[in-house]
């Protein structure tokens, strides 16, 4: 577990140490994300890419977003830049593939309540928005019907979280739970906080990685006044992704409280990190930033993402290679999620 020790004795509850105070103004993070990019032209522009690399690239089911903190990590001039293909849009998302459907995890079927899902013994998982800052085009709920989950002020999920006495740990998830405003998210973070038999507050996020800027003194606060502890999931694929910006903002969320656990997932994804070398990069680049590797997750199978697929056996070999070039704790965990199996399934 990675904590960070509050040094400062002249602060009241819940404000964070000096030195983790966010280096950003409050409305700095909402006019990055007003200003993503969600044309694929303009986005091949920036990148110095020329429009004939993707000539089907103004796809609309699924419409690209890609905030410009993200942007400026991509290498010019490339079109294989694994932080733009997770990003951008192509003909590949058209193809039809067997096996691949909307609902690859069944998750409408473990929804037990307008917002809540039951997967797991012990949690619950409040879809807290239907928005993300950034469109990952492997994203396994892009075809979710978040209206029929949509939550409102009052978070009306967290009603049977509190009947039931046998969940010790809320994930919010969403979209991206860091996208409610500071004062909507302190008031969930609250309100999750008054149910006595939650033991764990677990956020689940790609905020601080595509838009720093997120992680505000308020969010902080926030975190920091938490009754759960609190366990912050990051979502970083590739080394390029950590910038000096990322640092400083996850240095800002591990110094919120007493302990704050900071863990990363990746998803496997052809032509972006299906490598040992690649991976054992990004998993030596997040203990430099304060975060230990989490999950490796096997691609889900949802319509439009087979492109990005990696056989099993392949995946097996690198995950091998990443053991044997790494000291255990770097080493995150492969697993598929199987629909309405009791846990992630570990394939090794």
């Amino acid at each position: 577990m990675i904590t960070a020790i509050a040094t400062s004795t002249n602060r009241s509850p819940g404000q964070p140490p000096e030195e983790a105070a966010s280096p950003w103004p409050p409305e700095a993070w909402r006019r990055q994300l007003a200003a993503a990019v969600t044309d694929p032209l303009e986005l091949l522009s920036l990148v110095e890419v020329p429009q004939a690399a993707f000539p089907a690239s103004r796809l609309r089911n699924f419409p690209l977003k890609a905030p410009r903190p993200y942007i400026t990590r991509m290498r010019r001039g490339d079109a294989e830049d694994p932080l733009l293909r997770q990003v951008l849009p192509t003909e590949l998302e058209a193809q039809a593939a067997p096996g691949y459907g909307p609902d690859p995890l069944a998750e409408e079927a473990a929804s037990v309540d307008r917002g809540l899902l039951r997967k797991y013994a012990g949690r619950a998982l409040l879809i807290a928005t239907g928005a993300c800052a950034v469109h990952c085009r492997y994203c396994f709920r892009r075809h979710f019907p978040y209206a029929a989950h949509r939550q409102d002020s009052t978070f009306p999920a967290l009603a049977a979280v509190r009947a039931d006495n046998s969940i010790r740990e809320v994930i919010l998830s969403g979209g991206d739970p860091l996208l409610l405003s500071d004062a909507h998210f302190s008031r969930l973070v609250d309100a999750v906080g008054a149910i006595d038999h939650v033991r764990i507050l677990r956020v689940h996020t790609r905020l601080p990685v595509v838009i720093p800027q997120r992680v505000t003194q308020a969010l902080v606060a926030a975190l920091a006044g938490a009754g759960p502890r609190v366990v912050v999931v990051l979502h970083f694929n590739h080394g390029n992704e950590v910038d000096a910006a990322c640092a400083r903002a996850l240095a800002a969320l591990s110094s919120a409280a007493s302990s704050v656990t900071l863990l990363n997932q990746s998803v496997l994804l052809r032509g972006v990190n299906d490598n040992a070398e690649t991976l054992q990069a990004l998993s030596e680049r997040l203990f430099d930033v304060g975060v230990l590797p989490y999950y490796l997750h096997m691609p889900d199978a949802v319509a439009g993402t087979a492109h990005f697929d990696v056989p099993e056996a392949r995946a097996l070999d690198i995950h091998r290679r990443l053991r044997a070039q790494l000291p255990g704790y770097l080493v995150p965990r492969l697993v598929r999620e199987r629909p309405g199996a009791d846990s992630k399934q570990p394939l090794v």
